[in-house]
C-alpha cells in the first residue's frame, strides 16, 4: 500500500519500488493468468518486454495483440514475441483472452475503438491504461466505462525507449527506472490497487506516486502543449528572431536560440536544479537572465493558463481526435520542421560540438520563466508535487 509522505509541505502517497520487489508480483496479480499489451506504440514494446522479463518464472503470460497485418509484427517477433510461443495475436482475440488488458494503442485508436475493445472484455478482466485521453474523451462524449471491471492507470514519467533502457539498467544500477503515477479509477473487486502498483513495480519504477486519472491527463497533455514540446518551440521560434534581428547572424543565433535549451540548460537542471542555472551564470550576465525572466514570466503564465483550460474542458482532446480523423482520410498535418529556425539548423546540428555550446542568459531567463510558471499553475490547481515536479521538470530535461 502507498505510504503517507510530506513533501514541500504537501502530503502524497508513494510507493518506493525496485527490482527486489519482483517476488511479490504473484501476490499482487492474483487471479491474472494472461496479461494483454495491445498496440506496439512508444510504450507498447517497453512495457511488454520488462513485464515480461519482470513475471519469468510465475506463470503469468504476457501477450501482444496487434491489427492483423501490423507493420508491427515483426518488430514485436525481433525480440522475442512470437505466435509460436503464444506471446503474439490478433488484437481482439488476446482482448478476449486477457484477464488483465492493458490498452497502450495511441490516443486516436483508443477514441475510436474503445467501445469494440471493451465489448470483447472477458467478464471481470481489468481495464489497464497509461495514459487518461480516454477518460478525457468518455467524459467529453458523456460516456463512462463498462461495469464490473476494474479501471486502473499506470504512467511512466518519460518515453517508451527509456522505459526499456533504464529498466535494464536498474539490474545492475539500483534505483534505475522511470518513475510511473497510478490511479484507480475503478475498483470493482478490491484489487485495483495491488494490481496497479504491481504493474508499476514490473515495470521498474522507482517511485510510484498516486494520483488520478483526470488530474494525469490535464498534466500531461497540458505539459505537453508547455514546457514539453509546444512552449518549447515557441521559446525558440520567437528566440532565433530576436536574435536575427539584433544582428546574430543565423547559425549562432540557432544556437542561442535552441541547442543552449536542449544542451546545457537542460543538462543543468537535470543534475543540479532550476536555481542552478542562474547560479552558474557569470555575474556580470545575471542581469540579462533577470530581465528575460522578469519580461517573461508574466506573459508565459497567461498563455499556459489558457492551454490548461482548453485541456480541462475538453476542446483539447476534442481536436486531437478530429485531426487525427482527418489525417486518417489523407489529409495532411503540419510539420514545424519546414520553418526557416528548423532549416538552419539542420545545417548546424550536424556540425555542432556539445561541449562548446554555452548557456546564454536570455534564453535560460525565458525557459526557466516558462518552466516555473507552469510548475506554480499545477500546484495551483492541486495537482500533488511529484506530478507537478515530473511534468514540468523531470520529463522536460531528461527528454532532451
Amino acid at each position: 500500500m502507498p505510504r503517507c509522505w510530506q513533501l514541500s509541505g504537501t502530503t502524497e502517497y508513494l510507493v518506493k519500488g525496485g527490482h527486489h520487489l519482483f517476488p511479490l508480483l504473484p501476490k499482487a496479480f492474483e487471479g491474472i493468468e494472461t496479461i494483454g499489451v495491445i498496440g506496439w506504440g512508444s510504450q507498447g514494446p517497453a512495457q511488454a518486454q520488462n513485464l515480461r522479463d519482470s513475471l519469468e518464472g510465475t506463470g503469468i503470460k504476457v501477450k501482444i495483440g496487434l491489427r492483423e497485418g501490423s507493420a508491427s509484427a515483426a518488430d514485436a517477433r525481433s525480440v522475442g514475441v512470437t505466435e509460436e510461443s503464444d506471446t503474439l495475436g490478433e488484437q481482439m482475440a488476446v482482448v478476449a483472452e486477457s484477464d488483465m488488458v492493458l490498452l497502450l494503442v495511441s490516443d486516436q485508436a483508443g477514441a475510436d475503438h474503445h467501445e469494440e475493445y471493451f465489448s470483447h472484455l472477458k467478464p471481470g478482466a481489468t481495464i489497464g491504461l497509461s495514459h487518461g485521453f480516454l477518460r478525457c474523451h468518455l467524459d467529453t462524449i458523456g460516456s463512462t466505462w463498462p461495469e464490473g471491471h476494474n479501471v486502473i492507470a499506470v504512467c511512466p514519467k518519460g518515453m517508451g525507449p527509456s522505459v526499456r533502457r533504464l529498466y535494464e539498467q536498474g539490474k545492475e544500477v539500483d534505483g534505475a527506472g522511470i518513475n510511473a503515477s497510478f490511479a484507480v479509477e475503478v475498483d470493482a473487486d478490491g484489487k485495483a490497487t495491488d494490481q496497479a502498483l504491481g504493474w508499476a513495480a514490473a515495470l521498474g519504477s522507482p517511485y510510484i506516486f498516486k494520483t488520478t486519472m483526470s488530474m494525469e491527463y490535464r498534466s500531461d497533455i497540458f505539459g505537453e502543449r508547455c514546457i514539453l514540446l509546444g512552449g518549447l518551440h515557441g521559446i525558440a521560434e520567437s528566440l532565433w528572431r530576436r536574435y536575427v534581428g539584433q544582428g546574430m547572424d543565423k547559425e549562432t543565433a540557432y544556437t542561442m536560440a535552441a541547442d543552449t535549451i536542449t544542451g546545457p540548460i537542460s543538462k543543468q537542471i537535470s543534475h543540479h536544479g532550476i536555481r542552478s542555472v542562474y547560479e552558474v551564470i557569470p555575474d556580470e550576465d545575471k542581469p540579462e537572465f533577470e530581465r528575460a525572466y522578469k519580461a517573461s514570466y508574466g506573459p508565459c503564465l497567461d498563455i499556459i493558463t489558457e492551454c490548461y483550460e482548453e485541456v480541462y474542458s475538453g476542446n483539447e482532446v476534442r481536436g486531437v481526435i478530429d485531426a487525427g480523423r482527418r489525417h486518417n482520410k489523407g489529409l495532411p498535418m503540419g510539420v514545424i520542421d519546414q520553418t526557416e529556425m528548423w532549416q538552419i539548423g539542420e545545417g548546424v546540428r550536424a556540425n555542432r560540438v556539445e561541449e562548446d555550446i554555452p548557456i546564454h542568459p536570455f534564453t535560460a531567463g525565458v525557459y526557466v520563466a516558462m518552466m516555473m510558471a507552469q510548475v506554480d499553475l499545477l500546484i495551483e490547481r492541486g495537482h500533488c508535487m511529484s506530478e507537478v515536479a515530473n511534468e514540468s521538470v523531470i520529463e522536460a530535461t531528461d527528454s532532451l
